[in-house]
């Protein structure tokens, strides 16, 4: 059949608050225009991120039945670990109750002031959990990675030249371990290759470097593999995972992704020694090893979860919808990262703006307009989140691509929600060249993009009580922190 549909039937449904243009406009200026400062019931559409945001299973829930809430050694755990070992292949399984928590347990245990973690490209969490420890991350994507417009079947993959070098620059006793996040989220969830993955792992294997794998996404990745890449056709979904991670030393893992479920992660490793050191911290922080700052129900989920996202009919569907808005969109001319990858369409902000600097955070302004015209929240994957701005001089640098990234939740929306977010972005399409900038009034020194505030240099509000579109503010400095979230 030409069409494909959703693979399930939807049992349980949640209300959605509809809201007016006038209201939403009111409502982003009183969040200084940062959409993750938005209560989530004043949203229509809401693809700010896929992780936990997912509609479980019947499975799943069946399965939070039986969920043992022992503090320790509950057989909610055996299930969960077992699950784990099956599927990836590690020994050592240490529960999380998400995917930060594992990078912070793995950095915080290897890591010393001055080494180097080198990665395709480091998402947020990941970077900042690095720079805690005194160390530096590293993104190292290929050229074509750089190119939203360039179609190339696996853009996520590492520049591995460019790796060894940087190993040779440093040298290897100043890299504790070299990662690849799969699929590459901040390069626009474009997926890595077996050959990348091999080839990375050659290369640490030569200097005796750990090799890890961000795992979040793995079952997409391995997908994409099985659709893309030469000699995996015909391989099974379980057998390609085997192999991914069969080159690697261990990984971390958030199972809000494709873990299908709303909390939860892990740590996973081979040797013993290390996940010693790693549950001696997790007791500190998360929980005991048994539990890891989880409920037993949570790991269940976790469980089913793992199995069902193996399922092909799913992950067909789930490409179908990403693909579909991917080449809707591009239809009319929205420029987006090419081709559309497993999880997100990202739209590319700096051609889709071209008359505004990436100083002026086009991504933002995006966010804002799909959120004002139709009560869409999406994210910033550019200067804002992945900027630099220097406290002493006041110094911003912009970030190497300005994407909004519109993720979509697992088993959450059906095609007449996509295809109204594709007629939300046509009509801001349609009146890109009236839409101005954007700048910090307040922002955080680390992971600034969650709690910052904006204002527009445009006439943004104005717009909605008949006033004229453009026309520049007066330019003016505010630094005025947020006393409160909105309330």
């Amino acid at each position: 059949m030409k069409t494909i549909i959703e693979p399930f039937r939807i049992k349980v449904v949640e209300p959605i608050r509809m809201t007016t243009r006038e209201e939403r406009a009111h409502l982003l200026e009183k969040a200084g225009y940062n959409v993750f400062l938005l209560h989530s019931d004043d949203v229509l559409i809401d693809l700010l991120t896929d992780s936990g945001t997912a509609a479980m299973s019947a499975a799943q829930w069946g399965a939070i039945m039986r969920g043992d809430e022992s503090y320790a050694g509950s057989p909610s755990y055996y299930r969960f670990r077992d699950t784990v070992r099956e599927i990836f292949g590690f020994k050592q399984i240490i529960p999380t109750h998400q995917g930060r928590a594992a990078e912070r347990i793995l950095f915080s245990t290897v890591c010393e002031p001055g080494d180097v973690v080198p990665n395709n490209t480091h998402f947020d969490t990941t970077r900042a959990n690095i720079e805690a420890t005194g160390a530096r991350a590293v993104d190292l994507p290929i050229a074509e990675g750089l190119i939203p417009s360039h179609v190339h079947p696996f853009k996520g993959n590492m520049d591995v030249e460019a790796l060894s070098e940087l190993i040779a620059e440093v040298g290897p006793e100043r890299v504790p371990l070299v990662m690849i996040t799969v699929t590459n989220n901040t390069g626009g969830g474009q997926p890595v290759s077996m050959a990348n993955i091999r080839a990375v792992s050659e290369v640490c294997r030569t200097h005796g470097i750990d090799f890890y794998v961000d795992a979040c996404r793995f079952a997409e990745n391995a997908y994409l593999i099985k659709l893309r890449e030469h000699g995996y056709a015909d391989a099974p979904l379980p057998d390609i995972v085997h192999e991914m991670f069969g080159y690697t030393d261990g990984c971390t893992m958030s199972a809000k992704k494709d873990g299908l479920a709303n909390i939860g992660g892990f740590l996973a490793t081979n040797d013993e020694e290390l996940a010693r050191d790693e549950r001696d911290l997790l007791i500190l922080t998360e929980g005991f090893p048994t539990y890891g700052g989880l409920a037993g129900r949570d790991l269940e989920a976790v469980a089913v979860g793992l199995r069902e996202v193996l399922h092909e009919d799913y992950l067909e569907y789930r490409l179908a919808s990403v693909r579909y808005l991917g080449e809707h969109i591009s239809g009319f001319g929205v420029p987006i990262v090419q081709p559309p990858g497993g999880h997100a369409i990202y739209i590319d902000a700096a051609a889709f703006f071209p008359h505004l600097d990436p100083l002026e955070l086009p991504g933002q302004s995006l966010v804002a307009e799909l959120y004002l015209e139709g009560g869409v929240r999406s994210v910033e994957i550019g200067t804002v989140m992945f900027g630099t701005h220097d406290w002493e001089t006041g110094k911003e640098t912009a970030s190497s691509m300005e994407l909004v990234r519109l993720a979509l939740p697992r088993r959450v929306y059906t095609q007449s929600h996509v295809d109204y977010l594709v007629e939300v972005i046509h009509e801001v399409w349609d009146r890109r060249e009236a839409i101005g900038g954007f700048r910090f009034t307040y922002q955080a020194p680390t992971l600034r993009h969650f709690t910052a505030r904006f204002e527009p240099s445009y006439r943004f509000a104005a717009r909605v009580r008949g006033s004229p579109p453009c026309g520049e503010l007066p330019d003016r400095v505010i630094s005025t922190p947020p006393t409160e979230i909105i309330t």
